[in-house]
């Protein structure tokens, strides 16, 4: 017999209770019977939310404590792309200004920080690229 089945079983005989209470003490006792009946269904529906909630909790905990797959960024194709652009579109003035004022080792130094703000982008998105470890969630897309 399952838990349900005793939990039924036990609700059908705490009903039978009652209505044999009703019989033998009368009509006059009917909203204190009903009232106590309630009471016990009203405990047992407590109980049952109770452990269900406590389960889901644990569930929960078990899913955190064993670190599954990390939310991904709302990170698009399009937002990397933009990104991409806009740092090449101020690539131009930075060039030319850099090469205007400071020669060839300020064009290089503008072009590594480019080059620099679009690696911490790619990796900022990628962490992969650094650990060399991918998702092992990433496999199962």
């Amino acid at each position: 017999m399952s838990a349900l089945d005793s939990r039924d079983a036990d609700f059908g005989k705490d009903l039978d209770a009652t209505v044999r209470a009703r019989r033998e003490l009368g009509e006059e006792y009917d909203s204190a019977l009903v009232d106590s009946f309630l009471e016990k269904i009203e405990q047992r529906i407590d109980d049952t939310v109770d452990r269900r909630v406590r389960r889901h909790l644990a569930e929960q905990r078990m899913t955190d404590a064993r670190g599954t797959r990390r939310p991904k960024t709302a990170d698009t194709w399009a937002e990397r792309f933009g990104f991409a652009l806009v740092t090449l579109v101020l690539a131009i003035p930075l060039s030319a200004i850099s090469g205007a004022l400071a020669g060839m080792p300020g064009l290089a130094v503008v072009w590594a920080g480019i080059v620099g703000v679009n690696a911490a982008q790619a990796v900022r998105v990628n962490p992969e690229l650094i650990t060399g470890r991918r998702d092992r969630s990433d496999d199962r897309d």
